[in-house]
């Protein structure tokens, strides 16, 4: 790993300015010929960051002196020959695409939302993934996104973003104003899939709360984080606002403290300065004069910290922000490396 230069952390406090806190290095784990790790996850031994890729493999960062390792495959046929090492994004529905990936604490399975074969799961040991289930209500998934696990049910929650476009179409997804995204929840000991709720527009990175009795849902095209609770007297399917972002969200990844790491992926300084959310009222200047590629937000809806790309490429395009071991690690859907900042 190769130190590079350093970015900037903020915590927001509830009236800004903002504080800088300290300023962190940072250290890329670059991928072997391939790009795009989407998400990431440590297993139940604390080893990784696993991550998937490009070429519909799961890889598994061993050391600095080994690198990366393949873990497993989704796609059930995938021809090695054609798919080794691909960024075509063609080849995806061949290939396989990984996204979401999350590790149950308890069976130390790993679960992956691929894009294309749907919800799938495989050992602690690796190799060929199964599938899970490829289709709710009828209706086949076409763009398995992102997920999170409870760990008391092993209920599995995710997310269908699109009932019409791919992956590879996501654009045409948000520029048509498609509102066929679902959340779903898969019940291992029924084997089934419940639609949750339908409607949604590009539905994104879904968390559980730490006591799992409520879960956070990014709605990408309508910079929106959603809350459904999942227990007690508000238990409702029906989402309430939890918070509107000023770029849009992708993956959602809880802290050991119950807090929230969201990532923006997008429209990193093309936010117009009139577009009015909740938060940019708060602000001293509008979102886009900083550069904020992660927010964590507490519980209750409220800013604590603000990780900063600096208006420059190595925190381009972050699609997650997992905060692990005293380490933040950022995954990227178009970037051939990994980002590790002490945090």
């Amino acid at each position: 790993m190769k130190l590079l230069s350093s970015f900037i952390i903020f915590i927001f406090p509830l009236v800004f300015p903002c504080v800088i806190l300290s300023s962190k290095s940072y250290q890329q784990l670059q991928l072997p010929g391939v790009v795009g790790p989407e998400s990431l996850a440590f297993d139940c031994n604390g080893e990784g960051p696993y991550v998937g890729v490009s070429d519909g493999r799961i890889l598994k960062w061993k050391a600095a002196n080994s690198g990366w390792t393949e873990f497993a495959t989704t796609a059930p046929h995938r021809a090695r020959e054609i798919c080794d090492g691909s960024t075509n994004t063609t080849l995806e529905p061949l290939c396989g695409r990984p996204l979401g990936i999350k590790f149950n604490p308890v069976t130390c399975d790993l679960y992956i939302a691929d894009a294309y074969f749907g919800l799938m799961v495989v050992g602690p040991n690796g190799g060929q993934a199964q599938q899970l289930a490829s289709s709710a209500g009828g209706i086949p998934f076409r763009f398995t996104n992102d997920l999170d696990i409870d760990p008391n049910t092993g209920i599995v929650y995710f997310t269908d973003s699109s009932i019409y476009f791919q992956r590879r179409q996501y654009f045409m997804s948000i520029a048509t104003g498609d509102k066929s995204g679902r959340l779903l929840k898969y019940d291992p000991l029924k084997n089934n899939v419940t639609v949750m709720y339908n409607g949604l527009s590009f539905p994104n990175g879904v968390a559980l709360s730490n006591n799992n009795s409520f879960l956070l849902l990014a709605e990408s095209a309508t910079l929106k984080i959603l809350r459904f609770w999942l227990q007690g007297e508000r238990t409702t399917y029906t989402p309430q606002l939890f918070a509107e972002m000023p770029r849009f969200p992708d993956n959602i990844k809880s802290d050991s403290k119950g807090e929230f790491w969201i990532a923006m992926n997008s429209a990193r300084g093309k936010i117009e300065s009139n577009k009015k959310t909740a938060f940019c009222e708060e602000t001293a200047k509008p979102w886009f004069l900083r550069d904020p590629v992660g927010v964590k937000f507490d519980v209750n809806g409220n800013v604590v910290d603000v990780l900063d790309g600096n208006e420059g490429n190595t925190l381009n395009s972050v699609s997650e922000v997992l905060e692990y071991g005293g380490y933040l690690y950022t995954g990227s859907s178009v970037q051939p490396y990994v980002v590790v900042i002490k945090a």
